[in-house]
Parts: structure tokens; sequence; C-alpha cells
């Protein structure tokens, strides 16, 4: 009987390759590629696949540096359909030139995509002026000679008041006479570098009041000088003068002459003294270009931006009111408020300035985006309350999303955001210096540029990388003087090469 041979058995590879001669193992095991789709696109392959920790709702941001699976991110996606936080607010922290404002530009540009109508009020560089012209949005310019914001123009409450009745035409005329008289009592605080007295507030109160009952005309601070001067009985009411007119001119005296150092040309100016130049729409996207003032004008940057942000809340105001009566349709905003700091640090009493204003609920379909450089920029403010007021601002936001930051920054950030080591470590290391090519002659990248770690309460932070389209990579150039003086030096330069004369052999 014949012997059955076996078969060779047949040769397989390892776990790291093909042994013996002629292989080669390798060093370490690759990790698979890996593929993102839905259960449509991948449904052969299910359920050979695996979910994602990187949240899809609202607009994509870009790669999470863990994974690689796309992140999707905005305060209001997150708060309206996601339900992921509680408050439609978002605040970003970060060092210069790694991409904040592109960050919250990426925000406002899907947004719009989904119908929400961003507002940047008070753009001080400007960075956020080519994306609204971009968008068919109203650019609204301002600054000496270029543009006036009235701070008594109560906007469109009046015109909407007239199509309002009962309770609604009430709150609407109410909520833009509390916004004016904020705005006087800001600028008053701005020029005296001290908040004005309560018995100084209600004397501004009353007089507003007056002005709006003895006139249809939009009021300006020359109209309100005069109310004080002319010593109307309900203005003398609130005074407290016993009758006596001469104690009704030591009462209002402080006050008058800080009504009148507002209409010259000193640290304020004369911008919010005069009519409005150009009135803001509410069913367009909206940026306040600011950037004509200087950067060593802070009392007059810092008043700016309070008058814009009164402004543009007022118009949200007007726009929900008349949403809730069925006389437009609804709209959600998206008020970014970049540079804050500025405002912040502008004189005494400007956090409850900016509180009172920016504080929206979430019934008003109002998100908001804040952005500032570091916590050391709120602890700046001298008074401690202000300091633990800014703090706040923070605290209450329902996203905290941080770029680099040194490592003095970690202690602060640990007291309001919950940030594990290995996160501080990571927020640090992307605040590197960028390396030097010394091929090119050129500076890359910072290694931190376009990185972000998005922090939720007390949840593991989420590191995602932003990387810009060409097209918003034109939109989003922050140093666009610098590259426009390069590219006039280099053309310079060709047409002197251009110009040698040719030298005979």
């Amino acid at each position: 009987m014949a012997r059955k041979h076996k078969a060779p058995a047949a040769r397989r590879p390892g776990p790291r390759g093909w042994p013996g001669r002629g292989g080669g193992s390798s060093m370490y095991v690759h990790a698979p590629d890996e593929w993102r789709a839905t259960t449509n696109q991948a449904c052969g392959l299910w359920p050979f696949a695996a979910g994602t920790g990187s949240p899809m709702v609202g607009v994509p941001l870009g790669r999470n540096l863990l994974s690689g699976a796309t992140l999707c991110a905005d305060p209001i996606s997150w708060f309206r359909d996601a339900k992921l936080i509680s408050n439609p607010s978002c605040f970003v922290l970060g060092l210069p030139g790694l991409g904040k404002s592109s960050l919250v530009k990426r925000m406002a540009l899907g947004l719009t995509g989904y119908g929400v109508m961003p507002l940047v009020l008070g753009d001080l560089k400007p960075d956020y002026v080519d994306l609204i012209g971009a968008l068919g949005g109203q650019v609204i310019k301002l600054g000496r000679g270029r543009g006036h914001l009235n701070i008594l123009d109560p906007g469109e409450a009046s015109a909407a008041a007239t199509r309002l009745t009962g309770q609604a035409r009430d709150e609407v005329l109410a909520d833009a006479r509390g916004r004016r008289h904020t705005m006087v009592c800001t600028l008053i605080t701005i020029l005296r570098s001290a908040p004005p007295t309560d018995h100084e507030e209600m004397l501004l109160d009353r007089a507003i009041q007056v002005l709006d009952e003895r006139s249809d005309e939009v009021p300006v601070l020359r109209d309100l000088i005069e109310v004080l001067e002319a010593a109307p009985d309900e203005v003398r009411h609130v005074a407290m003068d016993g009758g006596d007119i001469a104690e009704y001119r030591k009462i209002t005296r402080s006050l008058v002459i800080s009504l009148k150092g507002l209409l010259g040309r000193g640290r304020v100016g004369e911008m919010f003294s005069e009519k409005t130049t150009t009135p803001m729409r509410r069913d367009v996207p909206v940026v306040f270009d600011v950037s004509s003032i200087d950067d060593t004008q802070t009392a007059l940057q810092g008043a700016a931006l309070m008058a814009c942000w009164s402004y543009g809340f007022g118009a949200v105001n007007v726009a929900h009111a008349l949403a809730d009566a069925g006389l437009e349709p609804r709209r959600n905003f998206l008020a970014i408020v970049d540079e804050a700091w500025r405002a912040l640090r502008a004189g005494q009493g400007m956090v409850d300035r900016m509180d009172a204003l920016t504080r929206l609920n979430r019934q008003r379909g109002v998100g908001t985006a804040m952005i500032s450089h570091t916590m050391s920029d709120l602890k700046a403010l001298s008074d401690p309350a202000d300091r633990m007021k800014a703090r706040g601002f923070v605290e209450r936001s329902g996203m905290v999303i941080c770029g680099g930051l040194p490592r003095a920054e970690m202690e602060d950030l640990r007291g309001v955001v919950a940030l594990s080591r290995a996160e501080q470590e990571l927020l640090v290391g992307w605040q590197a210096p960028p390396a030097w090519d010394s091929v090119t002659g050129a500076e890359a990248d910072p290694p931190g540029r376009g990185n972000f770690l998005v922090k939720v309460g007390g949840r593991p932070g989420i590191p995602v990388h932003v990387a810009l389209t060409a097209t918003e990579l034109a939109l989003h150039d922050t140093n666009k003087l610098w590259h426009e003086r390069s590219r006039i030096h280099a053309a310079a330069e060709f047409e002197d090469v251009a110009h040698v004369p040719e030298v005979p052999a």
C-alpha cells in the first residue's frame, strides 16, 4: 500500500512580514488606513466599522488631530441642534498669529449657509470686511472723517414701534431707551475714567425720556445738553433741587461739562455726537469697520466697540420683536466680539457696561463668539471686582476654544476650564516659535497655527486642525498690508532689474 504524502503547508507571512531569506520583517506594525462614511455609503462593510467621538453637527471646522475624523462645531448648532451645550456662546483664547480670527470666520461663513446672520460689532484690523463683503453683506465704516454713529439714535426701534402694539411696542421702546442711556453713561465713564454717579444716571434717564416725548426727530448729544440746561420740571424733580434753580445748576454742572466734552475732538471725539451716517440693515451680514482708529487711541477704540455692540444688539432685539409679532421672518444671529480686551481696558466700569450689552439670553436666538489673547488680558484690569466679572465671560461660555498659550497661562485657565496634564502640554507646544528654513531664507508656519482644543465643560477636549481653502485664504489674510507692501517692493525691484542697461561684450 503506497504511503500518502501530505501537501506542504502554504507559506503565510507573520504579523511583521515575510520571514526567512529574501524576506524581511517590519520594525513596527503599521496602522491600517481609516475612512469615514455614512451607513448608506458603507453598508456593505457593516458591521466592520467603528464610530468616532467627534460630533458631526454644525460647521465643518477641520480634522481631529487624534483620529483624523472631521469635526463639526459652532456655538449655535451645538446648542440648537445637538444639545451639547446649554449656552449658545464660545470664547476663543490664543496667542496672536495662530488663527483665532480665521477659526471664527470659518464658523461665520458656515453658519451663513445655515441662514444665520453674522454680526461683526467692531472690526479693528480689519479682519472681517472682505468676508462680509464677499457674502453680500453691509460694511459700515466708522471713524473720524469716515462715518458717525449717533449714540442717541434708537435705530429701527421707532419704526418698529409703529408696527407693534401693546406690550411688544412698550418693550421695544424701553429697550432702546435703556441702551441709549447705557451708551451715554459709557462715554462719560471713558471720558472721566470713572463712572457717573447714581444721581447723574437718574438725570440722564429722565432727560432722554423727555427728549423722546417732546420730539419725533432723532436726537443727538446737543439736544440732550439743551434739555439739561433748560431745566424742565420733570428733570428738576429727579434732581431734587428743593425748588432752587441755582442748586439745580450746581447739581447738573459736572454732568453738563462731561457731555459738552463729548462734542469736541478730544479723547472720544465727535464720532458719536452727529447723525448716524449709515443705518444698519437686519437682513444681511453686517460688519462695523473701525480700523481707522489708531491702536494708541484706546479710549476711542473702547467707545467705538461699545457703541457698535449697543447699536447691533438693539437691532437684534427689534428683529426678534417683529418676528414674534409675525411681521418678519425669524432670523438667528452670530454676534462676533473680537479684541474684547481693548474695550475692557478703556475705563473703570467698562466690564459692567459690556456685560449689560452682551448678556443676551438663550430665548433671543443670538449666539456670541468672543475673542481674546490670554487670561492675563482679563487679569490686567485694575479693579478686582472687574477681574472677577471678566473671568465670568469665559466661565459662562458654552464652548471654550484654546489655541497655543504660554505655560504661565495654565494656572489661570485651569480655574475656569478643566484641563488634563496632556491637554496643557498640547497647548504649550502649539505656542512654540516657527522654525527657520535655511534653504528659502524664510520662516515656516508656527507649529500651532490652525490647531485648537475645543472644550465643553469637564469633557475631554477635542484637538482639531483648521485648514483653510484657497478661497478662504484670500479672505482671511490678516497680514494683507504686509503682503501688499512686499508685492510693491518686489515689483519695484523687478522694474529696476528690467531697466538695467545691457553691458557690451
